[in-house]
């Protein structure tokens, strides 16, 4: 009998283990190369067999289809892509049941994911999801879905945990891997130096207004409205703003110029990481960049802008109270956030000049931020690892 996982020791298996495993994006393909290399520390005669990208086929595993194939974002991209991610999950149903593997790991990619992991339980094979779907947000009747679907439900977050154990849904808390990739202690000096800005106690925002143009083409406006505003009480705050791509750069300096071009703002090529180290506070679009901030644990407010339909449907659908990440993991407000007809400069303006003036409450903040962030460095690949291996043992 292997050793007990919980010891961390390896656990030589005497036979091949098989693995199936799916990542439907990049995210999960960064996951599932984490978790395969935890897992083989484990089962060093562990073979990986499903869908993954680069990091994944790195680690060996061998994709039947390239991640691209799944990585379908958008309701109108994925109805016109249906027919052929449906074949897809097919072929992949039909050659796990002629080759059950001894378990199957669905990364993220729910509506994917979870049909084939139903399908691979119901047939005595042990399924696992890694990055729980937000069933806690929205759509919770889905929760019934998941109880049939999987043997373990891996979480990042722990509030997570808690929504799936009240819906008797085996779940294992893990942490988040980007909480163990950024440093506990983030060095403003050091980022600030690498960007050739002014060291503290000068003050300096970041604008994250999002990664994708249809969120800028949103927040953009707002937030460089929100630049002139603070601009107008102060002389002494210096801008920066990191464009994840080409295209949003150019977006951005076209909206430099209808404002003025003497705002004291530059643009940066990519480098979010960077601009959120170096500032003593940031203007953030609400998702995943909050998160970030929050691990960077530097004081934030967070806006979030869709579409008036998108809007609608939000607030009937989404059942959480906030919308901000940090908001979510502590289960109070922490930080501002304010969304659709509320992300206006009436309110985002006095609420970043609160934030800068008062060094008292930026400290408050970083000090929570700094437990959250402590809370959810678990050494995530390790412990999902250890958690596969418990549920392998479980079922001999």
């Amino acid at each position: 009998m292997p050793p007990d996982p919980a010891s961390g020791k390896a656990l030589a298996d005497s036979r091949s283990l098989h693995i199936g495993i799916v990542a439907g994006e990049l995210s999960g393909d960064l996951l599932g190369a984490g978790l395969m290399r935890e897992l083989r520390q484990l089962f060093p005669n562990a073979r990986f067999e499903g869908i993954g990208g680069d990091r994944m086929l790195a680690e060996g595993m061998h994709s039947h289809y390239p991640l691209e194939s799944l990585s379908v974002m958008g309701l109108l991209e994925v109805l016109r892509h249906l027919p052929r991610l449906l074949g897809i999950r097919r072929w992949l149903r039909r050659h796990f049941l002629a080759d059950p593997p001894d378990l199957f790991i669905g990364i993220d990619a729910p509506d994917f994911n979870l049909g084939l992991e139903r399908s691979l339980r119901a047939a005595g094979i042990p399924t696992v999801h890694y990055v729980s779907p937000t069933v806690w947000a929205w759509r919770q009747g889905r929760v019934r879905t998941i109880r049939r679907s999987v043997d373990l439900m891996l979480s990042i977050f722990p509030f997570e945990a808690e929504f799936f154990r009240r819906h008797d849904v085996p779940v294992t808390f893990v942490g988040h891997p980007l909480a163990d990739e950024i440093p506990l202690q983030p060095d403003r000096e050091a980022a600030r130096n690498a960007m050739d800005l002014p060291p503290s106690p000068a003050l300096i925002t970041a604008l994250l207004p999002g990664s994708r143009m249809s969120e800028v083409s949103l927040l953009g406006p707002v937030f460089l409205d929100t630049v002139e505003w603070l601009g107008a009480r102060r002389d002494d705050i210096r801008f920066i703003v990191p464009c994840a791509t080409p295209r949003i750069r150019v977006y951005l300096e076209g909206l430099l110029q209808e404002h003025a071009a003497d705002l004291p703002v530059t643009l940066y090529d990519g480098r979010a990481r960077d601009c959120m180290t170096a500032a003593n506070a940031v203007l953030v679009a609400s998702g995943t960049a909050t998160l970030e901030t929050l691990l960077h644990q530097r004081p934030m407010v967070v806006a979030y802008k869709v579409t008036p339909v998108t809007g609608w449907l939000a607030r009937r659908l989404i059942k959480v109270p906030f919308i901000a990440m940090p908001n979510l993991i502590a289960g109070e407000r922490l930080v501002d956030e304010f969304a659709q007809e509320q992300a206006t400069v009436a309110n985002l303006g006095p609420a970043m000049l609160a934030l800068l003036d008062d060094r008292s409450q930026r400290e408050e903040l970083i000090t929570r931020f700094r437990a959250l962030h402590a809370m959810m460095k678990q050494d995530a690949n390790r412990q999902a690892a250890l958690a596969v291996a418990r549920l392998l043992e479980q079922r001999g």
